[in-house]
């Protein structure tokens, strides 16, 4: 159950599409947007909030049998405290997935011993050579208040004397007031660019050739282009926030404080001026990167749907 389908292409939509193509060959899978009425052994819901409704029906048209319920940023770091059908549906599952190391400690703890860490994940891709004229910095996030893109503008703002630095922003203007100050930051700052959305095989190949991603995120549950930094050898300059740090690491030295432009701007000048900022950032993310690959996300999924099955009531059917 996935409150967003593939017209959607976002965070909810990849999971849904990644999950049910790992767990297609062991079970039959559908997806929806809104769950009615089935005979399913086993839901596994993303989104607390927005899929209250499908999990509220499940539960009350099969008490006995499982629900997963897979946690977004919003989920553990608004919602959950404020929304009551969000924490109804954390109270009707059965497990609670986390998408990052901290995750848990997003849940009220009575719930915390529901709580389940599935790591996403992405093929890994060779890092590529990086030229040394000049710095490329990246920032992907679609533009919305929760990314946070002006701490990443603010940051382009300080660092506009640099020639030996270029600033890029993928991501589309989800809200348009965002929109209209990328293109006016683009318009006075010739080195940063708003390339809008672009095709998701385009921003990998843009995430690969970049020195360092940029993701300045307020909240998130477990940022998927963080991961696809990591597992393309490109370091990451992240929001200390527990959604970030629970991929990269507590030790890691990419990190500045959310909001806090002049800390970001400082970290890409170190990149750029240090000589051992760059290999010291590539050496504390290799030994994560593993942690995402697909095969470990697709055996920690399987435990837990084989871990719920083992429930189900007689008559029902995987």
């Amino acid at each position: 159950m996935t409150p967003a389908l593939a017209s959607a292409n976002n965070g909810n939509w990849q999971t849904a599409r990644r999950w049910a193509s790992m767990l297609r060959g062991a079970y039959r899978v559908a997806l929806t947007d809104r769950w009615e009425a089935g005979h399913e052994a086993l839901m596994i819901a993303l989104h607390a909030r927005r899929s209250a409704g499908s999990v509220a029906a499940w539960r009350a048209a099969h008490p006995t049998r499982p629900l997963l319920l897979a946690l977004t940023g919003t989920d553990l770091y608004r919602d959950i405290a404020v929304d009551a059908e969000a924490r109804r549906s954390l109270e009707q599952a059965d497990m609670l997935v986390v998408l990052n190391e901290l995750g848990a400690l997003g849940l009220p703890e009575s719930l915390r011993p529901r709580a389940q860490l599935i790591l996403q994940s992405c093929p890994a891709r060779q890092a590529s050579s990086k030229t040394r004229r000049l710095l490329r910095a990246l920032m992907v996030g679609h533009l919305r208040d929760e990314k946070d893109p002006r701490t990443w503008w603010r940051a382009v703002d300080r660092l506009a004397p640099r020639a030996d630095m270029r600033f890029d922003h993928i991501g589309a203007a989800l809200d348009p007031v965002l929109g209209a100050e990328a293109e006016a930051l683009a318009s006075r700052r010739p080195r940063f660019r708003w390339l809008g959305a672009l095709p998701h095989a385009a921003v990998r190949r843009r995430i690969q050739t970049a020195h360092v991603l940029v993701h300045a995120s307020r909240m998130e549950g477990g940022a998927h282009v963080v991961i696809e930094a990591i597992r393309s050898g490109t370091p990451v300059l992240a929001s200390r926030i527990d959604g970030n740090v629970g991929l990269l690491g507590s030790d890691y030295a990419g990190f500045f404080e959310p909001g806090d432009d002049a800390a970001l701007a400082d970290l890409l000048l170190r990149v750029r001026d240090d000589a051992d900022m760059l290999p010291l950032l590539i050496a504390q993310q290799a030994p994560r990167a593993p942690l995402f690959a697909p095969e470990a996300e697709r055996a920690a999924l399987h435990r837990l749907v084989e871990a719920l099955l083992s429930r189900t009531p007689t008559g029902s059917t995987p």
